[in-house]
């Protein structure tokens, strides 16, 4: 199945996994045209909009559609069935400064926003569980994929030789072209430079191949983990790109929902 604003992946029949594109919407201008984080400037109206037409998409309620509000840390909060009763200025709370989400509730999308930062959707078909995973360049440096399958080992008991993920669209190793000093972050958090980034007249960075590393050393089996060859600065016509478009322009939204 494949709507023009969405696109799936196949991790398991027991669960919907996918990111959305930038076609089909309601918004306007660099949102244009389906965005549904609130919190990138967009007209909260076709954000709602653009927001009911995946939950139909879905089949789930928009409220149990799960977005944190991303600032780039390695923050990975659960979700269990007691958040759905939150009121909403509570769940707000809870979500900020949030940059992973796990659960084992089914009916429930969780997911991150990304516009050139990776995408990681985690999931565990022994214990039907998930995790969904925001990856800019500053929580790969912090390991957050690291740290959101050690939630997962904790909370769920997921064994990570069981997991699948996906590492869904980002900006690409040509395109993610990095000054010195995010290189140094890089290097001093103890990354295989060699492995992960090249000279040009700048550095540049393949955060997906980061992150993959970052899985496999966990334990995931690299034949389990679906790497996206879309590069979102390249294909800024169809995926949001920050670089292409500026801060305040949509993002695309990656996330599961256990069935």
């Amino acid at each position: 199945m494949n709507r023009e604003f969405i696109r799936y992946y196949e991790i398991s029949p027991s669960v919907t996994a996918f990111s959305t594109t930038r076609h089909g919407g309601m918004s306007g201008g660099a949102y244009a045209t389906f965005n549904i984080n609130r919190y990138c400037g967009d007209d909260e109206a076709h954000v709602r909009e653009n927001l009911e037409l995946l939950g139909r998409e879905l089949g789930i309620d928009v409220d149990n559609v799960v977005m944190p509000h991303q600032t780039h840390g390695d923050e990975v909060r659960q979700i269990g069935e007691d958040f759905l009763s939150l009121p909403p200025e509570v769940k707000t709370l809870v979500l900020e400064g949030v940059d992973a989400l796990t659960t084992s509730v089914a009916g429930v999308c969780i997911g991150v926003s990304t516009a050139d930062c990776i995408p990681v959707i985690i999931y565990d078909p022994e214990h039907h569980a998930a995790a969904a995973v925001h990856a800019g360049w500053r929580g790969t440096v912090k390991r957050i994929v690291q740290k959101a399958v050690m939630s997962m080992r904790l909370s769920y008991h997921s064994r990570p030789e069981c997991l699948r993920a996906v590492i869904g669209p980002g900006i690409s190793l040509d395109a993610f072209e990095v000054g010195d000093d995010v290189y140094d972050e890089f290097a001093s958090a103890g990354f295989d430079m060699d492995a992960i980034s090249s000279r040009k007249d700048k550095w540049h960075v393949d955060l997906k191949k980061c992150n993959l590393m970052q899985l496999t050393s966990m334990g995931v089996p690299d034949i389990n983990v679906y790497v996206s060859d879309v590069c979102t600065y390249s294909d800024y016509a169809d995926y949001f790109s920050a670089r292409r478009l500026g801060a305040r322009s949509g993002r695309m939204f990656t996330g599961i929902v256990l069935r």
